[in-house]
């Protein structure tokens, strides 16, 4: 009884133990990541949709009846951040520890400059996360305005963090860079669950490109609005 019981989470174990078991993990929570940046700019669109219309939205999720599924959400989210982290880290380590002498000659010729600086473009974009949940979540950068209790000025919010060229700025580049790092990802995702082919390979790779780059634009349209004048 207690092999059969056993068995199942050996397998499992094992699995992870391997250098696939990593990818793909990676993989799953790289589409969980990925979900969220997409729904997580939709909803900051809403900005463009009238004065009223991102507050309402802000005011939905805060509201009293939805805590329980909005901490559900983040506390799912937390996870598979730490679970990608901790297997890109050991991956990483893996590389290293089988090859702890760099070839004297590297040819990077076939590499991209997204595959280039994954190693280092992760942590700076998990600062960046950081800083902005400091910065329009907790209001540690700019004080945040609210419309009652557990009600925030999301609109005021955003235009009043944004209204600082610097931050801006430097919300910017870290959107670009953030992109970098969706774009090299998600056609490696594709290759970690085996969805792999000379015929199929650069499409997705084309797909990564354009879903990367609409993200960027998508996500810099709203401080360059701001500082353009265009939300007030």
């Amino acid at each position: 009884m207690s092999t059969i019981a056993i068995n199942p989470i050996h397998r499992v174990v094992r699995f992870y133990e391997a250098p696939i078991g990593k990818k793909a993990i990676m993989a799953v929570t790289g589409v969980i990541l990925f979900g969220y940046v997409l729904a997580h700019l939709l909803g900051n669109l809403q900005i463009y949709a009238g004065p009223d219309q991102i507050n309402k939205y802000a005011a939905f999720l805060h509201n009293p009846a939805n805590t329980g599924i909005l901490w559900g959400a983040r506390s799912f989210l937390l996870i598979a951040v730490g679970m990608h982290i901790v297997a890109s880290v050991q991956l990483w380590k893996l590389k290293n520890d089988a090859r702890p002498v760099s070839y004297v000659k590297k040819d990077d010729a076939a590499a991209s400059y997204a595959s280039r600086t994954m190693e280092w473009s992760g942590p700076i974009v998990l600062a960046f996360i950081v800083f902005h949940i400091l910065h329009l979540t907790v209001g540690s950068v700019v004080p945040l305005q609210e419309l009652g209790p557990n009600e925030p000025n999301v609109r005021a919010n955003v235009i009043n963090g944004f209204s600082n060229p610097l931050l801006s700025g430097f919300y910017i580049i870290a959107i670009l860079m953030l992109c970098t790092h969706l774009y090299h990802g998600l056609w490696s995702m594709f290759q970690s669950l085996g969805i792999s082919h000379p015929k199929y390979t650069p499409k997705l790779k084309a797909f990564a490109a354009i879903f990367a780059f609409l993200i960027a634009v998508g996500n810099c349209s709203i401080p360059i609005a701001v500082l353009t004048g265009c939300l007030k």
